[in-house]
């Protein structure tokens, strides 16, 4: 069984987000950026999990739309300069990580 690189990298990306939602110089304990990090990092770790033996094209949609809605939110919720930079960050990570994921499921 093949392990892919951007199954790694979206569970990797996913734990990170979970985390930095309770950093306090990130999100803190800002409610909506809060459950926005928490849910956005959930729906990752699952298709985290989901892409390590081969990833599907329809994975690789729902990566880039999270992707477009976390750099869409980050400017949503700018209660913490901390909070802009992280959710901007991880979302042009996870639009280039769906861009390989949707090339790859094509070829």
């Amino acid at each position: 069984m093949k392990m892919s690189w951007k199954g790694w990298v979206t569970l990797i990306l996913a734990i990170w987000l979970i985390i930095a939602a309770f950093i306090p110089g990130i999100t803190g304990s800002y409610g909506a950026s809060l459950a926005n990090d928490l849910i956005v990092g959930i729906i990752f770790a699952v298709l985290g999990f989901m892409m390590l033996p081969a990833g599907n094209k329809w994975q690789g949609w729902i990566i880039g739309i999270s992707g477009i809605w976390m750099i869409i939110a980050s400017f949503i919720h700018m209660g913490k300069t901390g909070n802009l930079w992280n959710d901007l960050i991880f979302g042009i990570i996870v639009l280039i990580v769906s861009f390989f994921e949707k090339k790859a499921s094509e070829a």
